[in-house]
């Protein structure tokens, strides 16, 4: 198994929850500039959307979008209780979970990393976001994770996008619940060795 990666995009979310599961699988960097894989390949071959995460599985299947990458991988280890069994209303709640962290938040970033973007554009998206943390933050209130005190795979998507606030001058503090999660997932040894083996993260001495 194998997945494909850019140091700190969404493909973080997969490879933090490769991490949590403790399973051995191979990675592979891509250039999301000039869509080639580190091994000098055109990645395109491999995900003809250009963009990641990919997951290439034993059997040479591809998968394809966080969300879906996530429950799969959660799915073949249940024991390790990163999704609820399917079918259950708690599946529901989470997959309800991981959809609004695609679309609402995921995507509200997206035109701030476009140098081209007008600044109207980039303050609309801003105020989505701020009131998109307004709900997330009102939904923590009592809780260590998004759906409880079990850490999940939308937990592992919601703390990939969070870490994207520095970068765009957002203050999580305005969130004092989102902070919380925020510094609580990202103490998580899993998330040190995603952030680490994606060079975002010196080794702790």
């Amino acid at each position: 198994m194998k997945l494909y990666f850019s140091p700190g995009a969404c493909s973080l979310s997969p490879h933090i929850v490769l991490h949590e599961l403790g399973i051995g699988f191979d990675r592979e960097k891509v250039n999301l500039a000039d869509k080639t894989t580190a091994g000098g390949n055109d990645y395109r071959a491999i995900n003809p959307k250009g963009y990641v995460p990919a997951l290439q599985l034993d059997n040479g299947d591809v998968l394809t979008e966080g969300p879906a990458i996530v429950q799969y991988l959660a799915d073949q280890h249940p024991d390790k209780r990163l999704v609820p069994p399917a079918g259950t209303l708690e599946r529901y709640h989470l997959v309800e979970w991981l959809n609004f962290i695609s679309t609402e938040l995921h995507k509200s970033f997206s035109p701030l990393f476009k140098p081209n973007t007008p600044e109207e554009t980039k303050k609309a998206a801003l105020d989505t976001i701020s009131s998109r943390l307004d709900f997330v933050d009102q939904k923590l209130q009592g809780k260590s994770y998004l759906t409880g005190e079990q850490f999940s795979v939308a937990d592992a998507y919601l703390f990939t996008v969070l870490r994207w606030a520095g970068a765009m001058k957002i203050d999580l503090g305005r969130w004092p619940q989102v902070q919380a999660f925020f510094d609580r997932a990202g103490a998580r040894p899993a998330v040190h060795a995603a952030l680490q083996a994606e060079g975002l993260m010196k080794p702790q001495q």
